[in-house]
């Protein structure tokens, strides 16, 4: 399965991928410190991505989550990933959205592109009805790609989430299947 734009396409990672996501991992490391979790040692190791890759491809088949790499269509390099996690079925029908771009590809539109694509795959593919983002009120940058892609704000989250070793705030903002009709 691949999801394409002009200048981006989506596909699930495979065991192949291992390596060029620990390469994009490691290059963007002290980019990404300040919006992640901190991650135990093994992370950033080649087993630690291979981990990650066969985790993603359990929760693609069971439905519970759905991961992609994001790629250059002019070279086929991974510049990046996108996740719909989270995935609770029944009367939510719910998934969080997470990415990544690397920092040499930022304000490029390549992020914008990806979360458009995945949110197609959102609620044309998997048949959920909401996907919510939540991100830091400093992170100008992820919040625009989320303007840019329809999404609502819809209330702050006072410590949210443990990021880079502090309880931080997050903004929550939502789009549902209605919005895009």
């Amino acid at each position: 399965m691949t999801l394409h734009t002009e200048t981006v396409y989506l596909r699930p990672l495979g065991m192949d991928d291992a390596a060029e996501l620990l390469e994009l991992r490691l290059r963007n490391h002290a980019f990404l410190q300040p919006f992640e979790p901190i991650r135990s040692s093994s992370f950033l190791t080649l087993t630690g991505q291979q981990e990650q890759i066969a985790q993603a491809e359990k929760d693609f088949a069971a439905g519970t989550g759905y991961a992609f790499g994001v790629f250059l269509r002019e070279t086929d390099d991974m510049i990046g990933r996108v996740a719909l996690s989270n995935v609770v079925r029944g009367a939510w029908q719910n998934a969080t959205i997470g990415y990544f771009m690397d920092q040499s590809c930022n304000q490029k539109g390549y992020t914008t592109a990806a979360v458009r694509l995945a949110l197609a795959f959102a609620f044309q593919e998997a048949g959920l009805h909401r996907v919510q983002a939540a991100v830091m009120p400093r992170n100008t940058a992820s919040i625009r790609v989320l303007e840019k892609n329809g999404f609502r704000k819809e209330g702050l989250s006072l410590r949210y989430l443990q990021i880079n070793g502090v309880w931080e705030d997050h903004l929550i903002f939502a789009l549902t299947a209605e919005d895009l009709a």
